[in-house]
């Protein structure tokens, strides 16, 4: 029952669609009709409202990091199935016919609840990626793939089942992103491209 709780709880905030929520409060229309189609912050800023994509990211990061923190207080030990859950959730919400965002944020928030050296270590590969290549997707991306051998190297081992799964999860969401790549095709952040 505890790991159904935690489940149920993870999936549910972290399919709150807050991109959506956020774009259609400021009178920006549906946000899934614009760039990726994502309901993520880096769509969100497509907009060209660098508020709304931060509250964004924040919101998004903060339901993957409220459902861990819930279910290590009440239900101890299925704090990794509610990170996954919340990821799934974001990337699948029931209330937009099983379409979300993209899982990259949501992700740093459950990394951070549950174990947050690991998070400021991703934290700084995602930074120095993103400096270095200037394209998103790339850094994200690597981050994710990263994050269990960050696990493993700071002590961390019982995170890193829980991180290839949403590693997993991202990545298929980042398939379109992974086929521009290939065709050279992927914009660079501040390129103003879709």
């Amino acid at each position: 029952m505890d790991i159904f709780l935690a489940a149920v709880l993870g999936f549910l905030l972290g399919s709150i669609p807050f991109g959506l929520i956020l774009t259609r409060a400021a009178g920006l229309g549906d946000i899934r009709d614009i760039g990726s189609g994502s309901i993520g912050a880096t769509n969100v800023l497509r907009t060209g409202n660098k508020g709304l994509a931060a509250a964004t990211v924040l919101l998004d990061a903060a339901k993957g990091a409220v459902p861990v923190l819930v279910a290590a207080h009440v239900w101890p030990g299925t704090e990794g199935l509610a990170a996954v859950a919340a990821v799934i959730g974001h990337c699948f919400t029931p209330w937009l016919k099983f379409k979300g965002g993209k899982g990259f944020a949501t992700a740093a928030g459950v990394l951070l609840a549950l174990a947050w050296p690991v998070m400021l270590a991703c934290a700084a590969i995602w930074a120095v990626t993103l400096a270095v290549s200037r394209i998103s997707s790339v850094s994200s991306m690597t981050t994710v793939v990263l994050a269990p051998l960050v696990a493993w190297g700071l002590g961390a081992p019982q995170i890193i089942a829980p991180l290839i799964a949403i590693a997993a999860i991202v990545l298929v969401q980042h398939r379109a992103n992974i086929g521009r790549l290939m065709r050279g095709e992927e914009p660079k952040v501040g390129s103003g491209k879709k």
